[in-house]
């Protein structure tokens, strides 16, 4: 899987996915829920006000009998109504729209109707970065602060779930810290070896894990050459697990404003993905949060 190219081409070639779509009047989600539809990724249930969704549609130009509609003006039930046709079935994946996150989330995590699983939600960006030949997860960026070790194994295999979603099987991770030794001081790298002991030890499967790595070590075979780090995860991460949400958002958000890449994320470790996209983000990225929640939904 080398790039959002051919990642959008494996979501168009299975089952299309219905994504629920909570609060639609959002003018910019329905031009990706729009382009979705006309690639051939994914179908879309829109829950929200009627009349502001059609005024938006009419707009920008999208043709609405290719939808369905529900009809729902109060903010919070429409986000229930969105997660509740997840939950049932009736949809694949759950988007946000025009509502603040906060209410979102507590829908998706609803006792009753939620999507709860209980293994820790946690966000998984995937980026297409010029000049790596391979496209490269990085979690997390947007859900857990600061993680402790239990909580680290469930954003690894959450973030293992969506590379074999994407045809990864076997993902490289690397257990990222500023260094790439063991140092009693820095608590991140006595975790990043635990991890990779745990993978040694058959606790985490399906992947490789290795770790403290420094990022350069991570991505570059040539820095870990030089280094004198082997293994089979030094410069060939597929998986870049970031010991908080500072270095994680930073890394993030490096990448998207100042090199030439593409990317998409979403919220997984519930029963179906989330689309957690940012009034900030592009249109090729919402497009692309869509795709990549599409494989993941039909890999469940």
């Amino acid at each position: 899987m080398s790039g959002f190219e051919t990642l959008i081409e494996k979501a168009r070639t299975g089952i299309v996915k219905k994504v629920a779509v909570a609060v639609a009047q959002d003018e910019p989600v329905l031009e990706a829920i729009a382009e979705a539809k006309r690639m051939g990724i994914a179908d879309a249930v829109l829950v929200g006000d009627r009349e502001k969704i059609e005024a938006m549609a009419e707009n920008i130009g999208m043709d609405l009998s290719q939808f369905e509609i529900i009809e729902e003006k109060n903010i919070s039930k429409a986000a229930i109504k969105a997660v509740e046709l997840v939950s049932t079935g009736y949809a694949d994946m759950v988007m946000k729209g025009l509502l603040d996150t906060a209410t979102f989330l507590r829908s998706v995590l609803n006792k009753e109707i939620g999507l709860r699983t209980g293994r820790l939600m946690s966000h998984v960006a995937v980026f297409e970065i010029e000049g790596i030949e391979r496209l490269i997860l990085l979690t997390d960026a947007a859900f857990n602060t600061y993680p402790d070790l239990k909580a680290k194994v469930d954003i690894l295999n959450n973030s293992v779930e969506v590379a074999k979603a994407i045809g990864i099987k076997e993902p490289k991770v690397a257990a990222i810290c500023a260094v790439e030794v063991v140092n009693p001081d820095m608590p991140a790298t006595t975790d990043a070896a635990m991890l990779s002991k745990m993978n040694d030890r058959g606790q985490i499967k399906g992947c490789l894990v290795d770790g403290p790595l420094a990022i350069d070590n991570a991505i570059s075979i040539e820095a870990a050459e030089h280094k004198k780090i082997s293994g089979p995860v030094a410069g060939r991460a597929d998986i870049m697990l970031l010991p908080n949400i500072e270095s994680a958002n930073v890394m993030y958000k490096t990448l998207t404003y100042t090199a030439k890449t593409k990317n998409g994320g979403i919220l997984v470790g519930t029963s179906a993905p989330v689309i957690l996209t940012s009034r900030a983000d592009s249109f090729e990225t919402k497009v692309n949060s869509i795709a990549l929640a599409a494989l993941v939904a039909g890999n469940k």
